[in-house]
């Protein structure tokens, strides 16, 4: 009798398979262009190690404006700022919302993050609070001293190294800071040893990345193919008790009720408290599951993002010491005798804005934005997107395009902005690192803020040399994938103090 069960399980498997497949199939009419799906696993054989350069090298078989199944679910990738601008301009509120994935279930507290939660009021609620309580211009002026502190504490610690002539890791040096900077406006003071957020962080930006077969494959997720659930309640379990035990340490703390002197963790327990009705939508439903939700959002979004572009950014002007000693000049020439680079100064710094703009150019620190879903039917350029049609959006594929910036795309030329009204907020949608219509990033301004004062006072105030008298043009410059992409080798140099 064994054999035969087993022989009748593998037929009518095979024909849910074939039926599943068939209609698929049908269903693809008129949908943009892309490949052939396989049965039940469509085009997932097809992504290899660093999905968004397998994505971006379909694209140019297929167009701009791709069609590709993964598993049983349907996906749209957008690879040029003209179509980006359709999906993400004309058609914003279509593709608002997001898809269901099992990271956000268990990172996210069943999405209720700003980043994974779908567009509804919730979510807006969430964003308006967040925005107003802590990404604010005049929230974030507020932290201008305790930003000096810690840039002050790193030029301090990279004087010493330069003194022992020792070698430093720049990953784990701006990771350091920017946590700093991050720990100090949401708990009001920096880490100790009891919280490891950036090493956990790191790992939970890997796991959420990696393309998940019980995201695309719903019969497997049982069987955990990849360990994938295995890691992400491990990883939620060191996050929830780290962030429970913040707010259990708030709670027991009595706090002045002058707003001004909270910290984000008090104004989040005071929602509870009835202290203000600036936010009453949100302080109907926020709960503790909820707070903590918000709060990792936080921390991750300032953390990940940050300390990735500056990782890259510094990458570059190593490997380019033309464009190093060209941003050197420019420092000379605006800062003058001043001990730091200041925040006042930043906006005067043109060349910096250029750099920065042309590393975000070559090297996206999310190649894949978080993925966006149709709420509705709706036709573009033609195509059919069906309704709950995710779309992904291969901005490192923007920076790609000969018919945007010319032959000379593979070089890195910062001189390529000057004169141009390009930036992170433009209409021509090819520079959309932080995203960009109702789900963009409302921390751009702070990350591009902490970047710059990073960035300007490192290469202001040290010259950087590679170890073991390595080239800047052997400088190894592949990524790993992941939600964000960082380097895939730490970054080791040698600082000398310029006086």
């Amino acid at each position: 009798m064994y054999p035969v069960t087993i022989a009748v399980l593998v037929l009518v498997l095979t024909g849910i398979f074939l039926r599943h497949w068939w209609s698929t199939h049908l269903r693809r009419k008129n949908l943009p262009p892309g490949p052939v799906p396989l049965p039940v696993i469509g085009s997932i054989h097809l992504l290899g190690s660093l999905p968004h350069r397998s994505l971006h090298k379909l694209s140019q078989k297929y167009g701009p404006i791709m069609s590709i199944r993964l598993g049983s679910v349907q996906f749209v990738i957008v690879s040029s700022p003209d179509a980006a601008k359709l999906f993400l301009g004309t058609h914003d509120t279509v593709f608002a919302s997001r898809p269901e994935i099992q990271a956000a279930k268990y990172l996210s507290y069943d999405n209720k993050g700003m980043t994974f939660s779908e567009y509804e009021p919730y979510w807006r609620s969430v964003r308006k609070f967040c925005t107003v309580e802590l990404l604010s211009a005049t929230k974030i002026s507020g932290f201008a001293g305790m930003r000096r502190e810690e840039i002050g504490l790193m030029v301090e610690e990279m004087k010493a190294a330069s003194k022992a002539h020792k070698v430093v890791n720049l990953c784990e040096t701006v990771s350091s800071v920017i946590e700093g900077m991050v720990c100090r406006m949401l708990f009001g003071k920096k880490n100790d040893e009891r919280f490891v957020f950036k090493t956990v962080i790191d790992k939970s930006m890997e796991a959420t990345g990696t393309f998940n077969l019980a995201d695309y494959v719903p019969m497997l997720a049982p069987f955990d193919l990849q360990g994938l659930t295995k890691r992400f309640k491990s990883l939620s379990k060191e996050l929830d008790e780290m962030l429970e035990t913040l707010i259990d340490e708030h709670e027991k703390t009595s706090k002045s009720p002058n707003r001004d002197q909270m910290d984000f963790i008090d104004i989040l327990l005071s929602l509870k408290q009835e202290y203000s009705n600036t936010h009453d939508e949100l302080s109907y439903t926020i709960d503790r599951s909820n707070m903590k939700a918000i709060l990792l959002d936080m921390v991750a979004g300032a953390i990940d993002t940050a300390k990735t572009s500056i990782e890259w950014i510094l990458s570059v002007l190593i490997k380019h010491p033309r464009v190093m000693k060209e941003l050197q000049k420019e420092l000379k020439t605006i800062v003058g005798d001043k001990p730091m680079v200041e925040e006042t100064d930043l906006t005067k710094l043109r060349y910096l804005h250029m750099v920065v703009k042309e590393t975000f150019r070559l090297y996206p620190v999310a190649p894949l934005l978080v993925p966006h879903q149709s709420r509705e039917d709706i036709v573009i350029n033609c195509y059919n997107i069906p309704k709950k049609t995710r779309v992904l959006v291969n901005y490192l594929a923007f920076g790609r395009d000969p018919m945007v910036w010319s032959d000379n795309w593979e070089e890195f030329i910062p001189e390529r902005f000057l004169d141009k009204e390009i930036d992170f907020r433009g209409h021509d949608f090819k520079l959309i690192q932080f995203g960009i219509g109702r789900r963009g990033c409302p921390g751009m301004n702070l990350g591009l803020l902490n970047i710059g004062l990073v960035v300007s006072n490192m290469v202001r105030l040290f010259d950087w040399e590679l170890p073991n008298g390595m080239s800047p043009s052997d400088l190894d410059m592949n990524e790993k994938f992941g939600l964000t992409t960082p380097r895939a080798k730490p970054l080791l140099a040698i600082p000398t103090y310029r006086t």
